[in-house]
């Protein structure tokens, strides 16, 4: 069970979301204002949050900006963001500012439920057989402790750009395709592949020492992604 607060102002959308969550076993509550839900996961409560349903448009404070002032306490809690269908430009800025995922409206409650969970198992839980401790030249992840180091400086990772980063260092010199890298660290073999390309991307401003001439995260033209040891 998880505890996942819904961020919602249209009360319908809240009911069935909310409803659709508690039969699958979750604990669920709802805010409808910006600027209140801000203060919930920036403050003492934010610990009690498991996983944060986000919409976009919000009353006095948008999900942009929420989801902004969410990141600078709570880096690694999982975010799914909410946007209206054919709004690439808002889709791409709530990756920007750290959403792990995105749905949009109108959306199917069961799948929403499925990216909820599917995000989960991947911020809650460690695979078997996996090696905690991930190093390449600076960058040093500890997968178990949510951990990410560059010279020993701690980064400040979203639990998604985590894991992609522990995909990419376990295999250096391998490509990958944007759609390996969707199936394999969002668990959807669909999908819009702007989400690997906005992660990668703040990837390199973070790891990087020119994220505009990147030397870890290398661009395979025509392919994808593939991690390079320094």
């Amino acid at each position: 069970m998880a505890r996942v607060l819904i961020v919602e102002d249209d009360p319908t959308v809240s009911e069935v979301v909310e409803s659709y969550l508690r039969r699958s076993g979750h604990d669920t509550w709802s805010e409808s204002d910006g600027r209140e839900a801000a203060r919930l996961v920036t403050g003492p409560a934010a610990s009690e949050v498991d996983l944060v349903i986000l919409d976009l448009m919000l009353p006095s404070l948008d999900g942009i900006e929420v989801c902004r002032l969410l990141r600078q306490s709570r880096p690694v809690l999982p975010v799914i963001m909410l946007t209206a269908l054919g709004q690439e430009d808002d889709r791409i800025a709530g990756l920007e500012v750290g959403a792990d995922d995105y749905v949009t409206k109108p959306f199917s409650p069961r799948e929403l439920v499925l990216r909820v969970e599917s995000v989960l198992r991947r911020s809650l839980a460690q695979p078997a057989g996996v090696a905690r401790l991930l190093t390449l030249g600076p960058i040093t992840v500890d997968t178990a402790a949510h951990r990410v180091t560059k010279d020993g400086a701690e980064l400040a990772l979203t639990g998604r750009e985590l894991d992609l980063l522990s995909y990419l260092m376990r295999s250096p010199g391998t490509a990958y395709t944007r759609t390996e890298l969707m199936a394999a660290v969002w668990g959807w073999t669909f999908g819009d592949q702007s989400t690997v390309t906005v992660h990668v991307r703040r990837l390199r401003e973070k790891i990087e020492d020119d994220p505009q001439q990147p030397k870890l995260i290398q661009t395979v033209w025509g392919v994808g992604y593939r991690m390079e040891a320094p």
